[in-house]
């Protein structure tokens, strides 16, 4: 061969054998045990988890396994199966709710730019917005001690039935804002729940829950409506249980029901309890104390506190959260409507006549789904 022949020959296998050493680091990468901080606008997806095998209605876990794959971090066949990377998801967001703040565990290649590489392949409205190291039999469900929920409505939700409510002249007053946190303090403490889910009795242990915080906060006005959010912390919810709580408060608050209902429906008696819509809610922040008391300054992992990252989160909602539930709500007028469905409850009805009024009032609530609250119902 000709010197100059043989120069290029070897420039080819040089080149080769980079390609097959990328190949090769790829595949020696180890894959580490870690967090990701997410945040979502959940309008137009099916909820956050995925339907292995179902493309019908798409979700939240979808786009992100999508990403995970076309960006390095997983292997093609980890996303068939979510599994083989131990993926856990905190909490299931359901349909059309959002997240400032979940957070999922899994395995994956720690490759370089790894959050910019991920987001170069989400939809502007999911971000990960940070990621962390974790041990390695981490189950961000598991080891999840008290979940954060917001719930963002109009106020003139609040306004008594007999008030001619003008919606985008409507103002919250100092009273009755007292009065709704009055009401929602009374959820604090262990109560029995089972009023505010369905498919458990009365005597069903699991029904018990631990309500850490309940308020609503001061109002604000967007595109000439006044909203307020409601903020609730607990150990874990149960499948409705939020959008229930804020419903009696609203139909006490209205003047449909008495305050002493709230009491009763800690009882054995069937308490009929109406359920909020589903937009507004969203799932703020899950907190790991137990985790971090451990874990958290042992020198190798990192408390999984996200302080660093609160100012992305605020950002996050104010551009992608708020909007669509202030638009949808606009458009849908999904409160107004659910407000008018309060008449037909009846609150000191017996269990017959409860399930009477729950068939005659499905068309209007029970198509919103879950709230996603449901910790311990996957």
């Amino acid at each position: 061969e000709r010197p100059e022949e043989n120069g290029h020959q070897n420039k080819r296998l040089k080149r080769d054998a980079d390609e097959e050493d990328v190949e090769d680091q790829s595949k020696k990468t180890p894959k580490r045990k870690i967090v990701l901080l997410m945040a979502y606008s959940g309008k137009g997806y099916h909820g956050m988890q995925r339907n292995v095998g179902s493309s019908q209605f798409k979700t939240i876990e979808d786009d992100l396994v999508s990403a995970l794959v076309q960006s390095g971090c997983i292997p093609e066949d980890h996303g068939e199966d979510m599994k083989k990377m131990s993926f856990q998801r905190c909490a299931r967001t359901d349909k059309g709710v959002s997240a400032a703040g979940q957070i999922v565990s899994l395995k994956v290649r720690l490759i370089d730019d790894i959050l910019e590489k991920i987001n170069n392949h989400l939809p502007s409205h999911i971000r990960i917005l940070g990621l962390k190291r974790v041990t390695g039999g981490f189950n961000s469900k598991n080891k999840c001690d008290a979940r954060t929920y917001s719930y963002m409505l109009p106020t003139f939700a609040f306004a008594h039935k007999d008030y001619d409510v003008q919606e985008e002249v409507y103002r919250l007053d100092k009273e009755t804002l007292e009065k709704v946190n009055k009401l929602l303090a009374c959820y604090k403490g262990t109560h029995n729940f089972h009023n505010f889910t369905s498919q458990k009795g009365p005597r069903d242990p699991s029904a018990k829950r631990y309500i850490m915080e309940m308020y609503c906060g001061e109002p604000f006005v967007r595109e000439n409506v006044e909203f307020a959010v409601i903020k609730v912390k607990g150990q874990s919810f149960m499948m409705h249980q939020i959008r229930k709580m804020i419903g009696l408060v609203i139909a006490i608050v209205k003047g449909y029901a008495a305050e002493s209902i709230i009491e009763r429906s800690w009882g054995e008696e069937k308490v009929d309890v109406p359920k909020a819509p589903g937009l507004g809610l969203v799932l703020e922040r899950v907190h790991f104390e137990k985790y971090n008391r451990r874990f958290g300054n042992d020198g190798l992992h990192e408390p999984l506190e996200w302080t660093k990252e609160e100012e992305k989160i605020s950002v996050f909602k104010e551009q992608y959260i708020y909007p669509t539930i202030i638009n949808t709500e606009r458009e849908e007028k999904s409160m107004v409507n659910w407000l008018n469905t309060l008449s037909i409850h009846d609150f000191n009805s017996s269990a017959v006549g409860i399930q009477t009024n729950n068939k005659n009032s499905k068309n209007s609530s029970d198509l919103e789904g879950s709230d996603g609250c449901d910790d311990d119902s996957d």
